[in-house]
């Protein structure tokens, strides 16, 4: 049953003072509030391999973010900002980044009411001789709403990631209310980003440095990685009252096989590195279930957790999947998700999340909710009356279930 929750309930007050504009110069030296069996300690992140037990399994999201914003410029002088949400032609990522004279891809429109779907070329003010010998255009080939179907050209065989690099900037987040600057290139990107796509950044993991990571592996803590592109979507606010109205975008994931076959024999706690890892591990379960009732993996709708009850244990999804992997001679699982996590939710995986402090009133607050049984706004209420800095570039925190 589709739960009946209203946004206006996790809300909270959020002064622009609170938000971090920028990053704080040390990765590591941001805030950690630990939170467990409803006791609240400060950390620094830099501790956080002392907290966590011998054998823990961390699960990362190894995705990269791409410079996906740019700015392009019609004959009459108007500017028109075009950001990449996700490939249409080709629909692969690695295929539409290694395209080499011609893409299309979704799209969101700034000032789009400005552009009558005329060809547009690149803004280019400095006068860039490598900007103008790639003569990159635009061309509008659907539109719906502010989002819109575009098709990229350009003249100098490079593929369509170096196009990016160099003609377009760092996505961050609308709420930063700024530009994007040289700062955000270096650390709006976790350390060990690894597979593009993102239009942004999971950002718990910003606070990893190289020596956290290796002190997390002398400790022996085992690592593995997922990939799930964030979309744009992830900024969308809840704008009616209630949950059950508001539409979670698809976002597509990446599992190993190998780290499926650990996860259907794990015996040690699991902790996610952010909401996306999360999202990811707790579709698997989900995932398990398509291929056990319909033979192979189908993508996970938003309301899939809540619409029944479901007579499976984890142990038999994952191991459904693993099948499917081993009669298809994969290595990996390449799927979808909608899922919306909301108080009620069954979490079936995840025993730890590493997060950020998010917005008021957002689908981020619900996950967060739902994994610490109410009690977040326990939590909310200390990190703001302690200084913690929130949302991207903010503070973080380890959250464990009971």
């Amino acid at each position: 049953m589709i739960p009946e929750i209203h946004i206006e309930d996790y809300s909270y007050p959020l002064s622009e003072d609170r938000i971090a504009k920028y990053p704080l110069e040390e990765r590591d030296a941001s805030k950690l509030l630990h939170y467990k069996g409803g006791k609240i300690e400060e950390k620094v992140f830099r501790d956080l391999p002392d907290l966590l037990p011998e054998k823990t399994l961390m699960v990362f999201n190894d995705t990269k973010v791409v410079p996906a914003r740019m700015h392009f410029q019609r004959e009459t002088g108007a500017q028109i900002e075009i950001f990449c949400l996700e490939p249409m032609t080709p629909s692969e990522y690695n295929l539409a980044f290694a395209a080499d004279s011609e893409c299309v891809w979704k799209c969101v429109l700034g000032n789009a009411k400005k552009w009558k779907g005329d060809v547009l070329h690149l803004y280019n003010p400095l006068s860039n001789p490598e900007l103008d010998a790639m003569a990159l255009k635009a061309e509008l080939v659907g539109r719906d709403g502010k989002t819109g179907l575009v098709k990229f050209s350009w003249s100098n065989s490079w593929p369509f990631s170096k196009v990016l690099d160099q003609a377009g900037s760092v996505p961050i987040p609308p709420y930063l209310n700024r530009e994007s600057e040289e700062v955000d290139t270096r650390r709006y990107q976790t350390v060990y980003a690894h597979i593009r796509g993102s239009v942004a950044a999971p950002t718990a993991g910003l606070h990893f440095t190289d020596d956290v990571l290796n002190r997390l592996k002398e400790r022996g803590v085992q690592m593995e990685n997922v990939c799930l592109h964030v979309g744009a979507g992830t900024f969308l606010p809840v704008k009616g009252s209630l949950v059950s109205e508001h539409p979670m975008h698809r976002e597509p994931f990446v599992v190993s096989k190998s780290l499926i076959e650990r996860l259907a024999g794990k015996t040690c706690p699991l902790l996610a590195v952010g909401t996306t890892s999360v999202r990811t591990l707790e579709s698997l379960y989900y995932i398990g279930v398509s291929c056990l009732e319909r033979g192979v993996p189908e993508d996970v709708g938003q309301w899939a957790p809540y619409e029944r009850e479901y007579p499976y244990t984890t142990q038999e999804a994952l191991k459904a999947i693993l099948a499917y992997l081993n009669r298809q001679g994969l290595d990996h699982l390449v799927a979808g998700t909608r899922i919306i996590i909301v108080p009620g939710f069954r979490f079936r995986l995840v025993d730890k999340l590493l997060t950020n402090f998010h917005q008021p009133e957002s689908t981020l607050i619900l996950l967060v909710s739902a994994f610490v049984n109410g009690g977040w706004r326990t939590i909310y209420d200390y990190a703001l009356k302690h200084n913690f800095r929130f949302l991207s570039y903010g503070d973080s925190s380890l959250l464990e279930r009971g």
